[in-house]
């Protein structure tokens, strides 16, 4: 593998980290209701999960813009995470516990996705806007296969083992990222730091994030409780495995084929079609949770939901943050991720029981109107070819 061009070993770290998230997102809510939680106790669970991007991305991104080492922190990170799916395999599964354990896992989840983004942009260099969607479709890829061979796996062996299949899968991804050198084009230790401020002051800057915060927002029940939702109408995993994996099919054919929406629309014009049509989706979920069809058409949407808004985020990030400011840039980016979907999983766990699933999913659908508000703050104008 060291041997390979840097975009396949780019390509095939993503796979490993996205076949993890395969592996945990649609059935970590699955595994958890196995094990005796209650719904309340999952939303809290699921929230924690990803609670610590309030705080920790802003962590890691601080001590990768202040240090440089951007991949020791990756594999630092990674080695962790095996270590936690080693310890919550034997350990006893109370709601205390698992709930610590999630904490730490979390903690240094987050330390991976955010700085390898930057390390793959600063690998990629003047040829990322061209190069991006390719190398960025192996982490869909490793999705597809992480969700839809759990899910098969499932159907002969019992949920309890998911801790075993993720140990396995975060080894690998730890031992893949000895493969990826530091970037020679990033910028090295700094003894003083770029200020953050003046950059978030500006108006595409923090209209963006605002409406990434909103457009997490409505994904929280679909991230948190899908899996559940589908169960309880009847899919069985193997089902629900396949309707994930469709979703992250539908992304990777944006990521191919991205750059013809950035020649032909606007960024402004992008993100409203990202935020009407997530909301579309949401309603056909709620509206139709037995249809097997109706569900692998807002699957479908995913295309636009994540891929197409993921990659609006990126150039968002890289014209606007400095070399210097990258860590942050990216760990910003993570932190208002953690925001929109633990505080939506919270809520929906609350009233899951109480409103059903159908009702937080139409309420989901409509929260994605307020990103509408802050459209303006996007640039309205086709980007240049060059980008």
């Amino acid at each position: 593998m060291f041997n390979l061009p840097i975009q396949s070993r780019l390509g095939g770290f993503y796979f490993f980290y996205y076949a993890i998230v395969g592996a945990f997102m649609p059935f970590w809510s699955l595994y958890l209701e196995d094990q005796g939680f209650s719904y309340a106790e999952i939303g809290i669970l699921s929230s924690i999960a990803i609670i610590t991007r309030f705080f920790a991305p802003m962590i890691w991104g601080w001590i990768a813009d202040k240090s440089g080492k951007r991949m020791l922190l990756v594999r630092i990170a990674t080695w962790m995470e095996a270590c936690i799916w080693f310890i919550i395999f034997i350990v006893p599964n109370s709601f205390q516990s698992v709930a610590l354990l999630m904490l730490i896992f979390s903690f240094f989840q987050n330390a991976i996705l955010a700085q390898f983004e930057g390390v793959t942009l600063f690998w990629l260099g003047e040829k990322r806007a061209e190069l991006y969607g390719k190398v960025r479709k192996w982490g869909s890829v490793g999705f597809i296969v992480g969700v839809f061979a759990i899910g098969a796996i499932f159907e002969i062996i019992p949920l309890s083992m998911l801790p075993v299949l993720l140990l396995c899968i975060s080894f690998l991804a730890f031992i893949w990222s000895f493969s990826i050198k530091e970037p020679s084009a990033a910028p090295m230790a700094q003894q003083q730091l770029q200020p953050l401020g003046p950059v978030l002051k500006r108006p595409v800057v923090y209209s963006f994030f605002l409406i990434e915060l909103i457009m997490l927002f409505s994904h929280a029940p679909f991230y948190s409780f899908y899996s559940n939702f589908l169960s309880q109408h009847g899919f069985a995993t193997s089902q629900i495995g396949f309707l994930w994996s469709v979703g992250v099919l539908a992304e990777i054919i944006m990521f191919a084929y991205a750059t013809v929406f950035f020649q032909r629309w606007s960024w402004r014009t992008l993100v409203m079609i990202c935020l009407v049509l997530t909301g579309v989706r949401w309603l056909m979920v709620g509206l139709l949770p037995s249809s097997f069809s109706a569900q692998l058409l807002a699957q479908s949407i995913h295309a636009f939901s994540f891929g197409l808004f993921h990659m609006v985020a990126m150039r968002v990030i890289f014209q606007n943050f400095a070399a210097g400011l990258q860590g942050r840039g990216q760990a910003l980016y993570s932190t208002m991720w953690g925001l929109g979907v633990a505080g939506g999983s919270i809520l929906a766990g609350q009233y899951w029981d109480e409103f059903g699933g159908a009702t937080i999913f139409i309420v989901a659908a409509a929260s994605t109107l307020f990103g509408l508000a802050f459209l303006a703050g996007l640039p309205n104008q086709v980007e240049a070819q060059s980008t």
